[in-house]
């Protein structure tokens, strides 16, 4: 399997994603902190931060908050503020200690990027970091709508690009491939994204052989109750048990 997050992750990116904004991070944050109080003490870590969106919201209500992404061009469009708090590195080996955190975030997605070995191995990490009463916040897709529906393709103008985006379902994963026309020199860049597709309950059971419980989970980050068939998104709240 490719490491396409390697090269993707870049100014195309972010432009593709900016209607991924700060209000949106500012409403999911104040839902994880009202369903995991936890997350508002101690050290808790923004895994895959990005350009650090949802850890500034999160920096307001916890001093001690930092984020960890792979991409250095995410990372130096961060606002200034924030530089002090990030780390780069590959969530494959997080250079942090076991059983240090308070709480780990996972905000749009950025888990299923690996096979299947690494995701489990990820999962198995992350719950080493938290200490005892640490939670674990997983952002995911709705895999039910996901698979029910998927748009294969789409055309558009916007942020100084042309747009063509495939999708398909390939086994367990979806995969998205892009091109990205940039309008004022007609360069063409391609990229793809390929994610492998949880149930909710695949992510329990992930979860549980590794030592956390799942105590809440949400549908969108007002935090309305999860519907299979109708919510954006399914967001865990997972709990490592007290010695």
């Amino acid at each position: 399997m490719s490491d396409w997050f390697s090269s993707w992750f870049d100014s195309d990116y972010a432009a593709l994603y900016a209607h991924r904004d700060e209000g949106e991070a500012v409403r999911a944050v104040k839902t994880a902190l009202r369903l995991a109080p936890e997350l508002g003490k101690g050290p808790v870590m923004d895994l895959g931060c990005g350009g650090g969106r949802h850890l500034a919201a999160l920096r307001r209500h916890n001093p001690l908050a930092f984020g960890l992404d792979l991409s250095a061009t995410l990372l130096e469009a961060a606002p200034k503020e924030l530089r002090g708090w990030l780390l780069r590195g590959d969530m494959r080996a997080i250079p942090v200690k076991d059983g240090s955190l308070w709480g780990v975030c996972l905000w749009f997605t950025p888990f299923g990027y690996f096979d299947e070995a690494q995701n489990r191995a990820l999962m198995a990490r992350i719950a080493r970091l938290l200490r005892p009463g640490g939670i674990l916040l997983l952002d995911f897709m709705n895999a039910h709508l996901v698979r029910r529906d998927l748009v294969p393709e789409e055309r558009e103008e916007r942020s100084g690009y042309r747009i063509h985006i495939r999708r398909n379902l390939e086994g367990p994963r979806v995969v998205k491939r892009i091109q990205l026309t940039h309008l004022d020199t007609g360069n063409i860049r391609e990229a793809k994204e390929s994610v492998r597709v949880y149930d909710p309950m695949e992510l329990v059971a992930m979860a549980r052989d590794c030592g956390l419980s799942l105590v809440g989970e949400v549908g969108d980050y007002d935090g309305l109750p999860f519907r299979a068939t109708a919510s954006p998104r399914w967001i865990g709240i997972f709990h490592r048990p007290r010695v």
